[in-house]
């Protein structure tokens, strides 16, 4: 957080950021008596619901820019955020004046109860409900923050639910198997209403059959309901439920943005079959033209080239992968790592080491990143030139001094680091079009 903010302001994030001290605590009950309290202002929203293990955010980002492009007002609803706590609440892609979010946070504030106080999850969700209550959103887009069925978000019932690609991660909340992941996940079904989903996995798709099926929820799938083809010409060919598109250019990089974009698309075509939209095809061209989400596949810098991504975990640490081996096949390749502790560590470095000319291990200054020394130990078997620099800022520097003319640094591991490092280097949060791609 900048140095910026009003002494009020600072209060209220010192506020809620103090509740992190009460951790993680599923359930729904604590957010449903503070939206009670509130007059249930979620209940005033249209909404778009979206859990998944990776590809939530990109997903939400097209689906407002998308919407955005045919004259509604579009909210949306992310966590976390990477340089300012105003990211979490956009509305129409622009993020709120700190003054706008106080007045949102002093009213919610009144009916916490102090003697059960909320978590910062719980508090925070309610605050999105309410500003876009009050600022009368036509769609309401909420990102699920992690499972679905005992996330606070999930006292909402969408117009549509969406599951993105389901993998493992946060196994010591949600479960350490696939089955158990994604039965978490599929809380957000609710009954009949809609479901699109872009998971592939034969168990997984059963499960969300199955509970599909008990709650009378309408069932889309990839690969079977709708599907995604890359063109020569790196443009997407799209085949719907009743929509096509031969050559829709999207600035978002990396083949899996294009299932992710699919999945956006496909989610438009169900409301449109419910009536509560019309598609029209040049919004959606314009909507897959300008949408923008930081820190995936972001290109920083060109001279040398510098990606910055928030993999955060074995699945998205494999999509990185593929991606820079697809759009730079010929390339050497520098990574800066800074990995929180508490993520499955070797399987990161399992899938983005080996084929690396470098790595450099650096320590965020968030509280849960994982030592680098340790990291460096881990990496021995994948490559030999290996290093620990503690200060991020230096890593990026000393990487940057390693790359030859043509060379790739990327830097990664989390989306906390991510957010440090776009401090770093001072970029905007909403570049034009062009920077996604490069």
């Amino acid at each position: 957080m900048a140095g910026t903010a009003s002494p009020s302001y600072q209060e209220a994030l010192d506020y809620l950021y103090g509740l992190q001290q009460h951790g993680i605590k599923f359930g729904l009950n604590s957010t449903e008596k503070l939206l009670g309290r509130l007059g249930n202002p979620h209940q005033r929203l249209r909404c778009i619901h979206i859990a998944g293990t990776n590809g939530k955010g990109s997903t939400a980002a097209t689906l407002s820019s998308v919407l955005k492009q045919h004259g509604l007002r579009v909210s949306l609803y992310t966590s976390p955020h990477l340089i300012r706590f105003t990211e979490r609440f956009r509305i129409d892609e622009q993020e709120p004046p700190e003054s706008r979010i106080l007045e949102v946070y002093r009213r919610v504030r009144r009916v916490v109860d102090e003697l059960e106080p909320p978590t910062f999850f719980e508090i925070v969700t309610a605050m999105a409900f309410q500003f876009f209550a009050e600022e009368e959103v036509d769609w309401a887009i909420i990102e699920v923050g992690m499972g679905g069925r005992l996330d606070a978000t999930n006292v909402i019932r969408p117009q549509v639910s969406v599951i993105t690609n389901i993998a493992f991660d946060h196994e010591e909340y949600l479960g350490t198997t696939l089955g158990a992941i994604t039965r978490e996940k599929a809380g957000i079904i609710k009954p009949r209403v809609p479901v699109v989903i872009s998971a592939r996995q034969p168990q997984v798709q059963a499960i969300l059959k199955a509970v599909c099926l008990q709650r009378d929820a309408p069932l889309y799938r990839l690969g079977k309901d709708f599907r995604v083809k890359r063109n020569r010409d790196e443009t997407l060919r799209y085949e719907g439920l009743k929509r096509r598109f031969s050559s829709l250019p999207l600035n978002l990089a990396g083949w899996h943005q294009f299932h992710n974009a699919a999945l956006a698309l496909a989610t438009l075509e169900v409301l449109e079959k419910e009536g509560a939209l019309f598609l029209d095809s040049e919004a959606v061209r314009e909507g897959f033209q300008q949408v923008y989400w930081p820190a995936r596949l972001e290109i920083l810098e060109k001279e040398p080239l510098v990606i910055l991504d928030g993999a955060h975990n074995p699945d998205g640490a494999e999509c990185l992968r593929n991606a820079l081996r697809r759009a730079y096949p010929d390339r050497r390749l520098h990574l800066v790592l800074g990995i929180m502790a508490d993520k499955n560590l070797r399987g990161i470095l399992n899938r983005l080491l080996p084929g690396a000319e470098t790595v450099i291990f650096t320590q965020p200054r968030y509280a849960r990143a994982a030592d680098p020394e340790t990291l460096r130990r881990l990496a021995r078997p994948y490559l030999q030139r290996q290093y620990v620099i503690a200060e991020p800022a230096v890593a990026i520097q000393q990487a940057k001094s390693f790359a030859a003319p043509g060379d790739v640094v990327c830097v990664a591991g989390s989306l906390y680091f991510a957010g440090e490092v776009k401090e770093l280097f001072d970029g905007p949060l909403a570049p034009s079009a062009a920077t996604q791609r490069g």
